[in-house]
């Protein structure tokens, strides 16, 4: 037999070609401009939402590898001064058959003017969307959905709400989506060691459903520092969660810098095709002071369980570390 071997290398480098669809993706999916990710998975397609700045942007691909290049389509910018910039951290949540883009913006000179907005959308996250609203009148970032079936629906977000230090709250989810109701209530301020590195700070609030357990899982300390983490929430699962009584602080970060990965915050969750795996993308920085800024970049990694049954987060991973895509 006679080998070919100009053919065989062709061969060769065409299989090495689909490695990176086949069998996953290294980290970061996003960079730079990886700031406060969100990513939800929807009708085959993952979403990526992240901090623009001007405006809303939303990515789409069918792999999670495909997510480092797909094309970002704007759904939303504004020229009105009350909310044409400092435009932060969208998240896309279903509910009601629709779908709704909740996020902060304010004005151009300063933040305080940073408030709520939501936008309406259509039955897929790639459709359409208008402006709906502002939703907040005091300051307030980082919009969540939080969903209990007993006691409705809550948007969570980060104020101040008579607090000395930015805390997490609570406010009641109108029927309509596009509305809230009722009183804002303070359920955690940065009260422990971990959170109140250069200053006290708890934001970015989301919600994880896990092992049939309800946890807020929040970024704690000032985001230009390098201890920049995740905290995280329980909640006793009977209780008001409206109260602070309802739930209970973990004593520490739940994830924090390692390997080269600095002021790791700011998270999203999200689920395999097929509903066994949970995943976690969040921003860090390579900068050892840590950075607040575009130089962030997304992570996207999967998260394990402890003995006891609670999430485990494990460590920020190497550049070099190969995932393979969410088992489908």
């Amino acid at each position: 037999m006679r080998w070919n071997f100009p053919n065989i290398a062709t061969a060769l480098l065409g299989c090495l070609s689909v490695l990176p669809s086949a069998f996953g993706w290294t980290n970061p999916i996003r960079n730079p401009g990886g700031s406060d990710p969100f990513v939800a998975y929807s009708g085959g397609y993952y979403y990526l939402l992240t901090t623009s700045w001007t405006n809303v942007e939303i990515a789409r691909s069918t792999t999670v590898a495909g997510l480092k290049t797909a094309a970002k389509k704007v759904v939303y910018s504004s020229t009105t001064a009350s909310r044409c910039c400092n435009v932060w951290a969208p998240e896309v949540h279903y509910l009601g058959g629709k779908w709704y883009i909740y996020f902060t913006a304010g004005n151009a000179d300063n933040l305080d003017g940073q408030r709520l907005h939501v936008l309406s959308g259509g039955r897929t996250p790639w459709d359409d969307y208008t402006y709906t609203g502002q939703l907040t009148k005091e300051w307030s970032i980082d919009a969540s959905v939080l969903r209990f079936n007993a006691w409705g629906n809550f948007l969570m977000f980060s104020c101040f709400h008579g607090a000395k230090y930015q805390s997490i709250c609570l406010q009641q989810l109108g029927s309509d989506y596009v509305s809230l109701t009722g009183e804002i209530h303070v359920i955690s301020q940065p009260t422990l060691p971990f959170e109140k590195n250069s200053h006290p700070v708890n934001e970015g609030p989301v919600a994880l459903y896990f092992n049939g357990v309800t946890y807020i899982v929040y970024s704690a300390s000032y985001c230009w520092s390098p201890d920049y983490c995740l905290g995280q929430l329980t909640w006793d699962g009977t209780s008001d969660p409206r109260t602070a009584a309802a739930w209970t602080k973990h004593n520490g970060c739940v994830l924090s810098s390692a390997n080269g990965n600095y002021g790791t915050g700011h998270n999203s969750f999200f689920l395999s095709p097929d509903g066994t795996e949970t995943w976690i993308a969040y921003h860090a920085t390579s900068n050892s002071a840590g950075a607040c800024d575009n130089s962030r970049y997304t992570m996207i990694q999967s998260i394990g369980k402890h003995t006891n049954g609670t999430p485990n987060f494990g460590k920020p991973a190497h550049w070099s570390h190969a995932y393979g895509e969410p088992s489908s």
